[in-house]
């Protein structure tokens, strides 16, 4: 009898392998590649794939221009900004209306880099191509890049990354948006990186108009490396420093708009 019953489990296991039972994991194949839910730029709404996330935080992301006056801020302010005790996914924006989203403002900071993003946006409609995407502007303030300088050596990787990522645990974001790009086409990364590179430190002064942007997708979901996560985004006007570090955020002098660059 015992053997009469091992043939058969034997082949009953075999069969098990050979066929996994339907729901278990199986082999897995590639991933997937995410398709944009439209052909181009012209053809993608304010809301982009708003079904992706939250079509009204795509809306305030997709905003063209402002004709409200631009208040001058710090990172410092910034920093202090609320996070929204309520707030969950598809909400409308009232609440973070009133802890400031919309207000236009003025920062000097220092540039670290200008990150291209090429996953494709929800708010881009998925899009990959440079001129369909955003650009993340690294921010921080005089006493970050001083705090952490980065390494003589240029050449010595970890100790470059580790300078770079202490200085951008204390970062703000600001974004170039690729619909404000239609009227100023500097605002992209090979105008703004070349700057920085230039620099000695490694970090060029610049000043940022925008949008205040309470980025909630990442505040419920996939947090990023930064000090919180309030944003001037979308950039409406870039300004570098062409006086080293003696540009104030208050005056005009020393100024020069990336509109002007080579």
């Amino acid at each position: 009898m015992l053997y009469k019953r091992s043939a058969v489990v034997v082949p009953f296991l075999a069969l098990i392998l050979a066929f996994p039972l339907a729901g278990g994991p199986g082999p897995q194949g590639p991933a997937k590649k995410k398709v944009p839910c439209k052909a181009s730029l012209a053809e993608c709404p304010d809301e982009g794939c708003g079904t992706d996330f939250d079509a009204n935080l795509n809306r305030r992301k997709n905003i063209r221009s402002d004709d409200q006056a631009a208040t001058v801020r710090t990172l410092a302010w910034m920093k202090k900004l609320d996070d929204p005790e309520n707030f969950q996914e598809g909400d409308t924006r009232e609440e973070l209306a009133a802890l400031g989203e919309g207000q236009k403002i003025t920062v000097a900071a220092y540039l670290l880099v200008a990150r291209p993003q090429p996953d494709g946006e929800s708010c881009n409609c998925g899009l990959k191509t440079p001129a369909e995407t955003d650009n993340h502007l690294v921010l921080v303030t005089r006493t970050t890049v001083n705090k952490f300088p980065m390494p003589a050596d240029s050449h010595d990787k970890p100790a470059n990354q580790a300078a770079f990522h202490s200085r951008e645990l204390r970062s703000f974001t600001a974004e170039f948006t690729p619909r404000v790009r239609l009227e100023h086409p500097n605002f992209t990364r090979e105008k703004m990186q070349p700057l920085v590179n230039a620099t000695p430190k490694k970090a060029l002064l610049v000043r940022v108009t925008g949008l205040l942007l309470f980025d909630s997708e990442h505040f419920l979901n996939n947090h990023l490396v930064r000090v919180n996560n309030w944003e001037i985004h979308p950039v409406l006007k870039m300004e570098f420093c062409t006086t080293g570090e003696t540009c104030k955020a208050n005056s005009d002098e020393g100024w020069k708009s990336i509109e002007d660059a080579a």
